[in-house]
């Protein structure tokens, strides 16, 4: 039960160095491209509440990915529509992915340098969750399915009439919200009978992903620690 509680408090901390940065990136993003509307709409800031989403919060607690409040953008404010388009897309995943790598080698010195103890294990807990979570957001969000950011990106590289982005900007948040779902119900299933994760489809995805893009950071920072 303790280490239960150890988890799940560590977990709500974590997602605030996950969820935050993200969207804070995006309106960083995109008021160099000329957009103030994150500025004007108070979200240029680190403050978590101003990006809190209570659903994606407890998503991200729960099943490692969820979402934070969009930061409202203009498109048509961007000097350059498709650069800009692009860029505050990605803002938010290189962002995730920074925090990755910054995060990694404080988890490992942890882990590997503190003893026993409840504090030592809530950070390395901790330390362990900013890295994961962080790694997942990326990959979920780089999903090309409508409103996510890899969607966005199919936006600024391809033509409105596009079948494939069409069909994305159309069913995407069907899609989306299908796996979402079916990937909850599995995760909370699966702590009663276990077999129930065998079937959470974008489980499968997450997992996939983040090793292959985690790699390089564990690979990096593994030489020196």
């Amino acid at each position: 039960m303790l280490d239960i509680i150890i988890f799940y408090c560590a977990s709500i901390l974590a997602i605030l160095f996950v969820l935050v940065p993200h969207e804070w990136a995006h309106g960083a993003v995109a008021y160099l491209n000329g957009d103030p509307t994150p500025k004007l709409s108070g979200r240029l800031t680190l403050n978590p509440i101003k990006h809190f989403d209570p659903i994606g919060f407890v998503m991200c607690a729960l099943v490692g990915f969820g979402w934070a409040r969009p930061v409202p953008i203009n498109t048509a404010n961007f000097k350059h529509y498709k650069v800009g388009l692009f860029t505050t897309a990605i803002a938010g995943v290189v962002m995730n992915y920074i925090m990755a790598f910054i995060f990694y080698p404080l988890y490992l010195l942890c882990a590997t340098r503190l003893g026993n103890g409840l504090g030592a294990e809530f950070l390395t807990t901790f330390l362990r969750l900013v890295y994961s979570y962080n790694l997942s957001i990326a990959v979920f969000n780089l999903l090309p399915l409508n409103p996510l950011d890899g969607f966005r990106v199919v936006e600024a590289l391809t033509k409105p009439w596009n079948k494939v982005r069409q069909f994305l900007g159309k069913y995407g948040q069907i899609i989306l919200l299908v796996l979402v779902v079916e990937s909850f119900i599995c995760s909370i299933a699966g702590r009663l009978l276990p077999i129930f994760y065998s079937f959470d489809v974008l489980g499968y995805v997450m997992t996939f992903a983040t090793d292959i893009i985690g790699w390089p950071i564990s690979a990096f920072w593994r030489l020196f620690i």
